[in-house]
Formats: structure tokens, C-alpha cells, sequence
């Protein structure tokens, strides 16, 4: 049976003050959704990833676990935190198989066509990064917002409440980042060309 938002939030807080036998009832009660998320991260990549699904759920597990001294506010901040380390998770993985020409399993293409495709996708997620890191420095709310909701995928009220703001002022930010967002990838994408 799945753990409630208020016993997650409870074990979350008791970890965060020091109780080892918190995190070991916190694993089970948020493995499943971590691995949703970690799911949900892993279809937006190409075919025959390298990178596996659990890897990434262990992966950003063991950078979590490293956050000894986070206060945590709620569940829905937990787990905001899981999406920002998966996301520069994937990020690094893509930086460094940017220009790689393996493929390991992957589904038989020509060589041509899967080194676009692979090039393509670790270039979108860097673009899209690089964009996240330009808009933070100039809006660190709304940057924050976008991880929250495309990459940690929080609904608006969840995305309030980690960030301690409206609902209205989510939907609002949220708007204006993802155009801000397309136009800095679209410009970046001309400027390659």
C-alpha cells in the first residue's frame, strides 16, 4: 500500500533531523514514484538508450541520499529535487555521448541515420539545459518552475506549494518561461546552422 503524502512529508522531515530509521521506511515508500518519473524521463529519450530506467532511479537515489542536511518542506519538494538530479543526470550522460557512434542494441538503422538521431536528441536535451541555465540566471522562479513542471512533473498546485506561491502565478510564469524557452532553443538552434 502507497504511503500518503503526509507520512511521506513526516518520514522526510524525521530524515532531515537525523533518523536513520527514516530513511530506510522512505526508500520503499517513494521507490515506485521515482521510478515513474525516471519512466516518464527515459520514454522522452532515444531508442536503445544506454542509460536504463533503473540505473537512473539508483543514480539519483544515491545523490538524494547525499542531501543529509536538506530540510525538506514536503513530498512534492522530494520529489522536485529527484527531477532536478535526473534531469542533469541525463544531461551528463548526454554530454558525454554527444559525438559517441556507439549503438549497443539499438534498433537497426543505417549508420548515417542513427548518428543524426542520437546527435539530435543528446543536442535537444543539451540545448534545452543550456537554455534552463540561461533563463535561471535571468529568472530563477520561472526556471525553476519549468524543472518543477516538464521535468519533475508537478501539476500547478504542487508546483505552488514547493515554490510558495498562487497557483495563478505558477500558471502565469509557467506560460511565459516555456515561450521564452522556445525562442532561446529556436535562436540557438538558427545559430548552429
Amino acid at each position: 500500500m502507497a504511503a500518503s503524502q503526509i507520512e511521506v512529508t513526516q518520514l522526510l522531515l524525521d530524515w532531515g533531523n537525523g533518523d536513520k530509521e527514516a530513511l530506510d521506511k522512505l526508500v520503499p515508500a517513494v521507490y515506485q514514484e521515482l521510478r515513474r518519473l525516471a519512466s516518464y524521463y527515459m520514454r522522452r529519450e532515444r531508442p536503445g538508450h544506454t542509460l536504463q530506467t533503473s540505473a537512473l532511479v539508483n543514480e539519483a537515489y544515491m545523490r538524494l541520499i547525499d542531501y543529509k542536511r536538506m530540510h525538506w518542506q514536503s513530498r512534492a519538494h522530494f520529489f522536485a529535487v529527484a527531477a532536478q538530479a535526473m534531469r542533469r543526470i541525463l544531461v551528463e550522460h548526454a554530454r558525454k555521448r554527444h559525438f559517441a557512434k556507439r549503438g549497443g542494441g539499438a534498433a537497426q538503422v543505417s549508420l548515417d541515420e542513427a548518428a543524426t538521431v542520437s546527435r539530435k536528441q543528446a543536442a535537444d536535451l543539451i540545448a534545452l539545459d543550456d537554455a534552463l541555465t540561461s533563463l535561471e540566471a535571468i529568472d530563477p522562479r520561472k526556471s525553476r518552475i519549468v524543472e518543477l513542471r516538464y521535468i519533475g512533473g508537478l501539476n500547478i498546485e504542487e508546483t505552488a506549494e514547493v515554490l510558495g506561491i498562487s497557483p495563478a502565478t505558477v500558471q502565469r510564469e509557467w506560460r511565459s518561461a516555456k515561450a521564452w524557452l522556445y525562442q532561446a532553443i529556436s535562436e540557438g538552434a538558427s545559430d548552429e546552422c
